[in-house]
């Protein structure tokens, strides 16, 4: 297995080479040379196996360059129930016949980035024990992608986290959760901007080879492909606990910002999982959505991105989606070096008069946005009618995955955080505030260890430079 760049510019490199690197020299996104092919035997084969053999099934396709006796230890010790809570991993709870949520939040961190994360954090681990290596890893993060990585990079040796996000725009429980960590190799950084900015800064100083060679900067955002290959695994885990055959097809609804999480459905799709729609749910900040339906792709401008009750969706420019815009194309690195040349001076590209606008059916994404209202009645609907409590980000996936649900085609929305994190739209929508789990009682008034900094990337440079330094 070899990885290339959407964009062209990179030799084809293998997974390790890859995996502490983040964008390609050329600003693109590394993806595989091709997606394997899954029989029809092998999906019988994996229907009946746990979490961590089905996890093993699918990434020893796309790591071929770590030895298989490592690979499973590394994913063995990733998915315990100590660290997930059961043995399942991603238990599906069903609220009613062909109506499923993929219970994705059991992890550290109470959100679904931690089934990737964790693992990332052990296979980091991995690389740079046999090279002696440290790494720098610079992320940015709208809610969740913080504290998923900092709790999985806490305290590992040869690795600092330096951690974007925007000042004042994560619910209390989510800058809590980061900020209250005090391990000496976790530093957080608010900016004063929205989450866009933090990406910016993230993605220029990735393009300074200079300095990202010098200072060893590595990235954890879904740019990182170990990010979306992890992720795949739970697609083919919801089908196999919705589904009683492989002849069935199912649904999955998505609550989207980055496109990280549904660009690994539509990987699982490639591979040969039997998805009929991929259904991409945004909230107000409705760039996806738009372009699903209309063919523009036009990202927002910092003062038009909201803020809004699923603010780990507030994101008008959606890393990720280059790498479906690459397959859409047929893979046409060229024409995706120009949509982009676009895009990164922050301009609109527009398909719907091309023939790749009626091709994107052929990958099954349908899409649609939500509202503050919208979430809101959801939640109370789901929770009145089939007692459960659901999250401000999974409710917009619920509203907008049954707008599109057919009949005999089982629907599975993945889920994104638990309530917890989003007290304040639960207080709103049912009366009361969730159930805490043990542990975080007691969260938001724990010491808080961070810094506050400008939107401005040489001065996040500089503050790399002077931890790194003493």
């Amino acid at each position: 297995m070899r990885y290339i760049s959407t964009r062209g510019g990179m030799p084809p490199k293998s997974f390790s080479e890859i995996l502490l690197s983040g964008l390609s020299p050329d600003g693109g996104l590394a993806i595989p040379e091709a997606y394997p092919q899954i029989t029809t035997t092998e999906l019988n084969a994996w229907r009946s196996l746990s979490y961590p053999a089905l996890a093993f099934e699918i990434l020893s396709r796309f790591v071929d360059d770590i030895p298989a006796d490592d690979l499973r230890a590394i994913i063995n010790q990733t998915y315990t129930p100590e660290i997930f809570g059961s043995a399942d991993t991603t238990p599906l709870k069903t609220l009613e016949p062909g109506l499923h949520i993929l219970g994705l939040s059991n992890g550290p961190t109470l959100a679904f980035k931690d089934i990737a994360m964790q693992l990332l954090g052990n296979l980091f681990q991995y690389q740079l024990e046999k090279t002696g290596d440290e790494l720098n890893i610079l992320g940015a993060t709208s809610g969740d992608t913080g504290s998923s990585a900092e709790y999985a990079m806490r305290g590992k040796h040869g690795i600092r986290v330096f951690m974007l996000s925007p000042l004042g725009k994560m619910s209390r429980f989510q800058t809590a959760q980061m900020f209250s960590l005090q391990d000496k190799n976790i530093f957080n950084i608010a900016i004063r901007g929205v989450f866009d900015d933090c990406q910016d800064i993230v993605k220029a100083v990735s393009n300074d080879h200079a300095f990202k060679q010098a200072h060893r900067i590595g990235t954890v955002n879904s740019i990182n492909w170990a990010r979306i290959v992890a992720q795949v695994v739970y697609y083919f885990k919801g089908y196999f606990a919705a589904t009683k055959s492989n002849d069935e097809q199912v649904s999955f609804a998505v609550p989207s910002g980055n496109f990280g999480n549904i660009c690994a459905g539509h990987v699982a799709r490639m591979m040969g999982l039997p998805i009929k729609h991929l259904i991409l749910a945004t909230n107000e900040n409705d760039v996806l959505d738009e372009f699903f339906r209309t063919g523009i792709y036009r990202p927002r401008t910092t003062t038009e991105t909201q803020h809004t009750s699923s603010p780990s969706m507030d994101i008008s420019k959606a890393s990720n989606f280059e790498r479906f815009i690459f397959d859409l194309t047929g893979r046409n690195a060229q024409q995706v070096k120009e949509l982009w040349s676009a895009v990164d001076k922050g301009n609109a590209f527009d398909l719907s008069q091309t023939p790749l606008f009626a091709k994107i059916q052929d990958y099954g994404f349908v899409s649609g946005s939500s509202s503050h209202a919208a979430r809101i009645a959801t939640i109370r609907d789901i929770y009145q009618r089939y007692h459960v409590l659901v999250d401000t980000h999974t409710a917009d996936g619920l509203k907008v995955g049954q707008a599109h649900r057919e009949t005999g085609v089982p629907l599975i929305c993945l889920e994104t955080a638990l309530p917890v994190k989003f007290a304040e739209s639960i207080q709103e929508a049912i009366g009361h505030e969730p159930a805490r789990p043990a542990g975080f009682e007691d969260l938001e008034n724990l010491p808080q260890r961070y810094v506050v900094k400008d939107a401005d990337g040489q001065a996040i440079k500089a503050y790399i430079d002077e931890q790194c330094n003493k």
